[in-house]
């Protein structure tokens, strides 16, 4: 019987390959565990498990053959391996992209560890756990949707889906594997490029003894050597540069990408890890009220994407699906988007990186009550893992922890998260929340649903002529002042669009117009307001494609364009104002 290729058989971390790896994606036995009781009968080791699940697609999905949309506080899988022949001698790594939200792991019936975060990866060394031939991997996963310590995003607290909150996912929805390391290995990389000096700078982790061992890393351009630092004396962290014989920016109009290769020798030049990773050089500033990139004003035409999928839900259902978002929203002449309320899957920052698709990396902080100041304890370990797995993709522009926070949240907890995330990475401008009440921000944004033109253009005239921008948030209690840090409007539009759609919970923003050519024009003049605009920097129109009962989308929830991609691209990319200054 031929084994059939598991879901999602990519490579799931594009910037730190490995060549030896096996995917555990597929049919694991699955089982439901609503009084959280599984340890007690069982299930961590030989009990009854009465289903099966098609792995990494959550049971609320049809692609994982449960389609349980109900809240599910506790489930439970479990699968037999068996570790390949030749990985003798190495130590074998478990690796989860993302499970939603407390797992914990058992193999062969030993309790492995626990991670508790709903969107960032985690691995175990399980070496010591594995026994020859086949083995037994069981994950527990617990979830609280309506939990005020549990940051969820766009999933609904509710039992159904209701205007923007959405199907829930529980459990596994990015890809397991297991990888052969050597005992000393590379164990993490930041590179941070620097396109005036022509310099990638490098800083890498080192775990295992480092006795005599060298890290000697390599950059190519179009299959070509440019780069070469030799070999760097390995210590639990290295830091170096490589310079570069070749510059190539990395932007939009022209994705340029690096291939690097760092190699782990020991003192007699034997191999002991070799890593493949890729760079953009590229450099994102402030200059007053101007967005630059790569020493030029940027003006961001974004549009905003959930990340959800009407079979996979959280989980694309091929690595195709994730590409052709991006190449939709290019279509219709967007340069990037608002990765909202969900950190995304690498394999999607992967693809905005290969098609020069700007983002700004995003938290899914709903569902946490952040007035609470054990909050910060919550989040931050989540946020900050986020940060340092996308650190390296020059697809993101900018960091946004908070969505819409209203003024009774905690200030100083923003505040704070806001100069951790500033610490961390110095190199990206930080939106401390988007929309509604700032506290301290590098860029100062709106959301305005106005649906009047005219009316949404009158709110933003006092600002042309040096006046206060339009504040979500105003008053003697409101937001803080602008300071004259770039400004845009990070949600706007939304219009309400499903011409024969009978679904009564459907909605969008306003009212619904009576033909597509009233669409268009009400769409070209909210765009236009704000493109003409001397000191916007950028939009981000809600959103590429309908979602569930949200039907404002440019694309369908099935990815259907609701009107030819080149008419909406010919009003996206008009020449912005500030783009002249």
């Amino acid at each position: 019987m031929v084994e059939q290729t598991p879901p999602r058989p990519e490579y799931p971390r594009p910037q730190f390959v490995r060549e030896r790896w096996l995917n555990l994606n597929g049919w694991w036995e699955f089982e439901f565990d609503p009084g959280q009781s599984g340890e007690a009968r069982g299930l961590h080791e030989d009990g009854a498990y009465s289903a099966r699940l098609l792995v990494p697609f959550c049971p609320e999905s049809r692609l994982s053959g449960i389609s349980n949309t109900d809240f599910l506080p506790c489930v439970w899988y479990r699968r037999d391996f068996t570790v390949p022949e030749d990985w003798s001698g190495q130590r074998i790594l478990l690796h989860f992209g993302g499970v939603d939200y407390e797992a914990t792991v058992w193999v062969n019936g030993r309790r492995v560890g626990a991670h508790r975060g709903g969107c960032t990866p985690f691995s175990f060394d399980v070496t010591d756990y594995l026994t020859p031939g086949e083995n037994r991997l069981v994950v527990r996963a617990a979830d609280d949707t309506r939990s005020p310590l549990q940051p969820s995003g766009k999933q609904s607290p509710r039992y159904e889906s209701y205007g923007c909150m959405y199907t829930r996912t529980t459990g596994i929805w990015q890809t397991v594997w297991l990888e052969p390391v050597s005992p000393t290995r590379l164990e993490r990389v930041w590179l941070r490029g620097d396109p005036g000096q022509g310099i990638i700078s490098v800083r890498a982790w080192v775990a295992g003894s480092s006795k005599g061992v060298h890290l000697v890393p390599e950059a190519w351009l179009d299959g070509k050597s440019v780069g070469l630092a030799g070999g760097q004396s390995a210590c639990s962290t290295v830091r170096f540069e490589i310079p570069l014989g070749e510059v190539q920016p990395w932007a939009p109009d022209s994705p340029a990408l690096y291939d690097l290769k760092f190699t782990l020798v020991d003192e007699r030049d034997q191999t002991l890890d070799e890593v493949s990773s890729y760079f953009g050089l590229r450099q994102v500033d402030i200059q007053g009220d101007r967005l630059l990139f790569n020493g030029k004003p940027l003006f961001m035409r974004l549009v905003l994407d959930q990340g959800f999928y009407p079979a996979g839900i959280y989980t694309a259902p091929t690595d195709e699906d994730l590409c052709g978002d991006i190449e939709r929203a290019l279509a219709m002449g967007f340069n990037g988007a608002r990765l909202h309320q969900k950190v995304f899957e690498p394999r999607f920052l992967y693809w905005a990186d290969k098609l020069g698709y700007l983002v700004w990396g995003e938290f899914p902080d709903w569902g946490l009550d952040t007035s609470r100041p054990e909050a910060l304890r919550v989040m931050l370990p989540e946020w900050l893992a986020a940060i340092e797995r996308d650190f390296n993709h020059p697809c993101i522009i900018g960091w946004c922890p908070f969505n819409e926070t209203p003024r009774q949240r905690d200030p100083e907890l923003i505040r704070t998260v806001y100069r951790l995330t500033k610490m961390i990475d110095p190199t990206r401008p930080v939106i401390d929340t988007s929309g509604y009440h700032h506290v301290e921000t590098d860029l100062y944004d709106c959301h305005h649903y106005e649906q009047d033109p005219e009316k949404f253009a009158a709110d933003f005239a006092a600002f042309r002529e040096g006046g206060e921008p339009f504040r979500n948030d105003s008053g003697p209690a409101g937001s803080l002042p602008y300071a004259g840090q770039p400004y845009f409007v990070s949600e706007y539009g939304g219009i309400w669009w499903n011409p024969g759609q009978a679904d009564e919970q459907a909605w969008g923003y306003g009212e619904r117009p009576r033909s597509e050519e009233e669409f268009l024009t009400r769409y070209r003049r909210l765009t236009e307001a704000l493109l003409k605009h001397p000191k916007m920097c950028g939009f981000c129109y809600t959103q590429l494609y309908d979602v569930e009962q949200e039907v404002n989308g440019l694309y369908t929830y099935a990815r259907e364009a609701k009107f030819p991609p080149q008419m909406i691209a010919e009003i996206n990319q008009q020449k912005a104002a500030s783009e002249g200054r």
